[in-house]
């Protein structure tokens, strides 16, 4: 049988290292589905249960591995829905190639049945590179070129493949005018900035007596030489989000999340720190960042178009983060111990603090002493995810990351919805390893109950069953409820924020996985250890109280003013919100407990 230009498709994606494919079939795709089967064990199918999780988990795959990530869809729909799963990848700067199908060539403008156009549907979260395949002779340096830009731009590619031409005999391009030869092979360069640059960064850090630092994602793979550029500067170091795995939180250095998320070390260091130093992070909110003149800035991004963004800079170098601080290193003084002292101590009462908000009682179960259970529970290889909304404040605050440890979530879209595509995406890459996902009730009815029934699929191939989904149900969409109250001075809006009481743990026993329930805040802890010993995965649901507040760092004088008006108004839950403010606001004046 002749090569089909489907064959040739999964042959040359092959060449590239590609092993694994997030998607849902559609009849726009069948040639190439046809061609995936035929190549047997080369390929690994992920079917999932809709086209935005296939997007969500090439993301994650690009996340937890470094390695392109890919997803396929049908024409129309299918190609429509992997959308929002692909501005994750986007905004996070994963490289992610979406295979999707077109109507036949023919058809092309005539409005027919499922024929969108996908060029212009593309351009925006794919732009780096979105091309449509017409003849056999282009699919070949199409797939190059895709591939090539995803990974060296750390970008979204697509590439459309019409129905008709997927079955069609493969033919190599002619060796005649307008034809192109491409070739398979890419690999990471060492980008590192220039002597002069690094020496007026290090002029700039060696002048500082009270450093900063602040790490994202463009910092995993260099933990030993952040570890090296901060002790060499004695200074504290904070982490964005998706640089939460950097550092150990067990470093008395480090002083976790930044932003409203954050804690209040990393407010107290930041306001007071001199110079800062930021390493490969798009950290969005300037208004937690030093004001502008009060610290001098370098800062190391692979993407110029990253550098002084969020600060306007003094010294900006484009480079890789590890490559960098190997560089600037021997350039740099060796600091005293003092300011690092202080934030070891800012350190020791941050965590009584954490320490007595998780423990005070709530109605039924504080949701900072569901994560605050699992933090010390965790496995050393463990990987954990987080879906948008409250639960990630707790995430940020209460879940203590160890080295070995991996975790991530939607950082630049903040998407709701990717808590447990991710965790799957990570549980294929990491078989061997216990995953969990922490996501709240919103997310969960959304679209991630659906993605239970993927687990239950494929579980039985993991090596270790261990894959915990913990729900943290209030019924409410908490995050939004809280911003209305604190940002608009508004009332919980009911109409809007109160969704249905949903048995998650019971669903879960239905498809076959194992549900575990808890409503009682002094059996959390063994929950957790039920959960982490069983054979298999499980759903953990928790009945929390929406009423927590999700406290920033520091509260400024417009949320305590619109706070103060949201209850002039009237809350429906104003009697528990203004006793569950009072306690963690003075959890660490009134110990545990009440």
């Amino acid at each position: 049988m002749a090569q089909t230009v489907g064959d040739f498709f999964w042959d040359r994606l092959g060449q590239w290292g590609v092993k694994r494919i997030f998607g849902y079939p559609g009849d726009g795709i069948n040639g190439l589905l046809g061609a995936l089967d035929r190549a047997g064990d080369r390929f690994e199918f992920v079917q999932t249960r809709h086209e935005e999780m296939a997007a969500f988990m090439a993301s994650a795959h690009a996340k937890f591995t470094g390695e392109l990530g890919v997803c396929l869809a049908t024409s129309g729909p299918g190609a429509a829905h992997l959308i929002t799963g692909l501005y994750d990848a986007r905004m996070d700067h994963m490289p992610v190639l979406a295979i999707v199908g077109q109507q036949a060539r023919t058809s092309i403008g005539a409005h027919y049945q499922q024929e969108l156009d996908l060029g212009a549907m593309f351009k925006d979260v794919a732009g780096a590179f979105t091309q449509t395949a017409m003849v056999p002779a282009q699919v070949r340096h199409l797939i190059d070129r895709a591939v090539r830009i995803a990974l060296g731009q750390r970008r979204v590619t697509a590439l459309v493949l019409p129905n008709d031409l997927q079955d069609l005999p493969m033919e190599q391009p002619p060796r005649s005018h307008g034809a192109v030869f491409s070739g398979v092979g890419w690999s990471a360069p060492k980008v590192v900035p220039e002597n002069a640059d690094l020496r007026r960064a290090a002029d700039a850090l060696n002048a500082g007596e009270k450093v900063a630092m602040l790490v994202g994602a463009g910092a995993k793979g260099a933990r030993a030489e952040v570890i090296a550029v901060a002790d060499r500067l004695g200074a504290g170091c904070a982490k964005a989000l998706l640089g939460k795995e950097v550092l150990s939180d067990e470093l008395p250095w480090v002083t976790g999340s930044i932003g409203l998320l954050g804690t209040e070390p990393t407010d107290k260091m930041i306001s007071e720190c001199d110079t800062l130093l930021m390493l490969g992070s798009g950290f969005p909110y300037s208004e937690f960042l030093p004001k502008e003149g009060a610290a001098r800035g370098v800062q190391v991004d692979i993407d110029p178009g990253m550098l002084s963004i969020r600060y306007p800079m003094e010294v900006n170098l484009t480079g890789d983060v590890k490559s960098t601080l190997e560089a600037l290193l021997p350039m740099l003084d060796q600091k005293g111990g003092e300011w690092r002292a202080k934030i070891a101590e800012w350190n020791k009462e941050w965590e009584k603090t954490l320490d007595n908000r998780a423990m005070a009682s709530a109605d039924p179960v504080n949701p900072q002493r569901v994560l605050r259970e699992l933090s010390p529970r965790l496995p050393d290889n463990a990987i954990i995810t987080s879906d948008s909304g409250s639960v990630a404040n707790w995430y940020a605050r209460d879940l203590k990351i160890r080295d070995g440890m991996m975790c991530s979530l939607s950082g630049g879209l903040a998407s709701m919805g990717a808590a447990v595509p991710y965790a799957i995406a990570a549980k294929f890459a990491y078989p061997d390893r216990p995953v969990i996902a922490c996501v709240g009730d919103g997310a969960m009815q959304m679209n991630n109950m659906a993605e239970l029934i993927t687990v239950a699929k494929y579980w039985h191939q993991w090596s270790d069953g261990r894959f915990i989904v913990m729900v943290l149900n209030n019924e409410d969409l908490n995050q939004v409820t809280w911003e209305q109250r604190v940002m608009e001075g508004n009332p919980r809006f009911e109409a809007t924020q109160q969704i249905p009481n949903v048995a998650y743990h019971k669903f879960a026993e239905m498809i076959g996985l194992r549900g575990i329930y808890v409503d009682d805040p002094d059996k959390v802890g063994d929950a957790w250890d039920r959960a982490l010993a069983s054979d298999r995965p499980v759903v953990l649901e928790a009945k929390t109280d929406g009423d927590v507040p999700p406290l920033p760092p520091h509260i400024t004088f417009d949320q305590a003013r619109a706070f103060a008006s949201m209850l002039v108004k009237g809350d429906p839950q104003e009697g528990s919100v203004i006793r569950n403010s009072m306690k963690q606001m003075f959890a660490n004046v009134l110990g545990e407990k009440d």
